[in-house]
């Protein structure tokens, strides 16, 4: 995994848990630690998929498509979310986490972009 891919990774992945804190202190619901790691679990695992995947076909890229790794996120999460940790997917969290992975993915990624060509 190269330098690029795994800084994509940690940083989504950091996006999915400030997506799970605010949420959880918003609602006043599993604040604690393991409240929070049930909460994002399901969205970590996706989120892994969605970034080892192209490691496991032997492509040589440097890091995934953004639009693959939020679509399968989001996606993915919430099924694992509704069908493997048995949580409510109410259709007002799926906007809210959609619109809220999307801003901080692809922020990120416009920060880092826009600071490396200055």
């Amino acid at each position: 995994m190269s330098r690029t891919a795994l800084r994509a990774f940690v940083f989504d992945a950091l996006c999915v848990l400030l997506m799970v804190v605010i949420g959880t202190r918003n609602h006043e619901t599993d604040t604690g630690i393991t409240g929070i790691l049930f909460v994002a679990a399901p969205f970590w695992i996706a989120l892994s998929l969605a970034h080892l995947a192209p490691l496991l076909q032997r492509k040589n890229r440097k890091d995934t498509n953004t639009f693959v790794v939020w679509g399968y996120t989001v996606a993915m999460g919430m099924l694992l979310r509704n069908m493997v940790f048995n949580r409510g997917t109410a259709v007002a969290f799926i906007i809210v986490a959609t619109v809220f992975l999307g801003i901080t993915m692809f922020g990120w990624r416009a920060f880092i972009a826009r600071r490396a060509t200055t």
